[in-house]
């Protein structure tokens, strides 16, 4: 499960559905729904929220909002809770290791779409996160990615 801190303009279309599907999964743990992926790190900024069910509701209909500007078909009658004004604080560190982490999977992935990002001075966050300065978040699985390439 991965709900990227990044705008989810900049994913790939497998990246996006992927999104859309795990992020339902996460409204549905929230709501108690499932009993699966409980204690699965990517929830803990979402269940330390004022309304955890409210912040996922104003996460995933971004990503809604990014599939009909693609052409896709997401069924927005799967979000269930209205949508909370209340940011989550996220730190620049996080922001930029998902970054990396995109880049490495675009690499692979979408090599067009990898040397457009390149050009870019960064990413933006999903407009839920107000990102601040800080250190990669404890609760991520920080792996060594390879330096993107210019090719």
């Amino acid at each position: 499960m991965r709900i990227w801190t990044v705008h989810p303009r900049h994913l790939d279309s497998r990246g996006l559905v992927a999104l859309w599907r795990e992020t339902l999964l996460a409204q549905a743990v929230i709501l108690g729904r499932t009993r699966g992926y409980r204690n699965h790190p990517q929830l803990l900024r979402f269940r330390a929220h004022p309304d955890p069910a409210g912040s996922l509701s104003r996460y995933l209909w971004v990503v809604a909002d990014e599939g009909v500007r693609r052409g896709y078909l997401f069924d927005d009658q799967k979000i269930v809770a209205p949508p909370s004004p209340i940011r989550i604080d996220e730190t620049e560190g996080q922001l930029l290791y998902e970054w990396a982490l995109l880049l490495s999977k675009l690499h692979d992935r979408s090599p067009e779409l990898y040397r457009e990002s390149l050009g870019m001075s960064g990413p933006d966050p999903h407009p839920l996160f107000r990102v601040g300065p800080g250190p990669v978040q404890n609760w991520e699985n920080v792996r060594k990615l390879p330096l993107p390439e210019r090719s």
